[in-house]
């Protein structure tokens, strides 16, 4: 079967939009030195949604705010950033996307579905050979998670983005709903241009400011880029080797765990507690006294036993169920959502050969933005803590739903659907 690039460039998940970063109930043993998590079409380090924190106040318009910038985070090179955005205006069309993001509001299975299909599946299997076995060897991240990363961010170095980054991140800075990380972002860009590392004609990527085959963002890029073919320069724009290595140096420098599975598909007994889901993980031993066994029989390794494991259920009770292993939130690293990472757990599971998902997807709608944040302002006004009122349906709301479900005689997974928004904002 033939890949076709015209369904990857609509259905890439490459750093598209910013995402929400949750803190994961199984915490990875290395924290990686990354500024963002992105969302459900997020790279790697795409910027948290929350509002930021401004530092001073800017005269108005556009101008102000570079003026402001520049006295910000000018220092000893303002005269250089300055020349860098002269003549700059606000791309109207990042602050749009910004502000209408529908993968927000689509449900796991479709994304997981759609991320990890098996066109791109067999697509990863032929490019596998593209990663280097010294990659693999010195960084300890398998080749078919690095091949699972490049498809979902670029397919495969298609679809990186031709944004200038620059102008991106000067428009989101100026936007103001992630000012300060958009500031930083910025002067990351700004330095890579200067000190010749990319000129800055060649620096595109998303409209979120993701660069390159592996999507990242200027500060992982100074930071984490690997110049893996030797040449003298980190491109992982034009350089597969570049682009692999530095996602793999990402993920082993959040404490990927070597020879350990991102985790598996997993089969729940009739009566088990879905409130138990994302709470503190627990060894296998627990789940499987619980009833819980491996989708495909078997049981974990003995080094993946002794982690503290935490069951997912991503679509809810009626949907597939997983056991997240630490590796899982590696992955989310990388990019802060479950969906994402179960994606290219799942895509990385196919290259391998092994066997597809035993659960199904409800076929559920999407939930519009309005139904998002009714929820949590629902949730919130009837003393269930969903955390920031900000749309995006994280642990935070999903812990206010269970305990809202629980006290409402439902079962408690902590899914929601536009009907339970529905009825959560009716009874404000």
């Amino acid at each position: 079967m033939r890949f076709d690039y015209r369904l990857a460039l609509i259905a890439c998940v490459s750093a598209c939009a910013p995402m929400l970063p949750e803190a994961p109930p199984v915490a990875p043993p290395a924290p990686v030195p990354a500024s963002q998590p992105p969302r459900e079409a997020g790279s790697a380090t795409t910027p948290p949604p929350a509002p930021a924190q401004t530092s001073g106040v800017d005269q108005p318009g556009f101008e102000g705010w570079k003026q402001g910038f520049l006295n910000r985070k000018g220092g000893a090179r303002r005269a250089q950033y300055e020349q860098q955005l002269a003549n700059l205006t606000p791309d109207p069309e990042v602050i749009r996307l910004d502000g209408n993001q529908p993968e927000f509001s689509r449900p796991a299975g479709a994304y997981i579905s759609n991320a990890a299909s098996a066109a791109r599946i067999a697509e990863a299997r032929r490019r596998i050979d593209a990663v280097p076995w010294g990659v693999t060897r010195q960084y300890g991240v398998p080749a078919e998670i690095l091949v699972a990363i490049w498809g979902n961010e670029s397919s495969f170095g298609q679809v990186q983005g031709n944004s200038d980054v620059i102008r991106s991140l000067a428009t989101l800075a100026f936007e103001g709903r992630r000012r300060d990380w958009a500031e930083g972002q910025l002067k990351d860009a700004l330095d890579i241009v200067i000190d010749g590392r990319r000129e800055r004609a060649g620096l595109l990527g998303s409209w979120a400011g993701a660069m390159g085959q592996t999507q990242f963002m200027p500060d992982n890029y100074l930071r984490l880029g690997v110049d893996q073919n030797g040449d003298g320069r980190v491109d992982i724009w034009g350089t597969d080797a570049d682009a692999l290595a530095s996602a793999a140096n990402l993920l082993a420098q959040a404490g990927w765990k070597r020879g350990q599975a991102w985790g598996y598909e997993v089969v729940l007994p009739a009566g088990f507690d879905y409130s138990l889901a994302e709470a503190d993980g627990r060894p296998w031993s627990d789940w499987a006294r619980r009833g819980v066994t491996l989708a495909h029989g078997g049981a974990p390794t003995a080094e993946e036993a002794a982690e503290r494991g935490t069951i997912l259920l991503p679509q809810g009770a009626r949907g597939a169920a997983f056991l997240a292993l630490p590796n899982h939130y590696v992955i989310r690293r990388y990019n802060n959502s479950a969906s994402y990472a179960l994606a290219i757990g799942l895509t990385a599971d196919g290259v391998a050969g092994k066997p597809g998902l035993v659960g199904t997807w409800p076929n559920d709608g999407p939930i519009s933005r309005e139904q998002r944040f009714g929820a949590q302002t629902a949730l919130a006004r009837m003393g269930y803590d969903p955390g920031a009122i900000d749309g995006v349906i994280g642990s935070g709301t999903r812990r206010a739903l269970r305990q809202w479900q629980i006290a409402n005689g439902r079962i408690a997974d902590g899914y929601l659907t536009a009907a339970i928004a529905d009825e959560l904002m009716r009874g404000m």
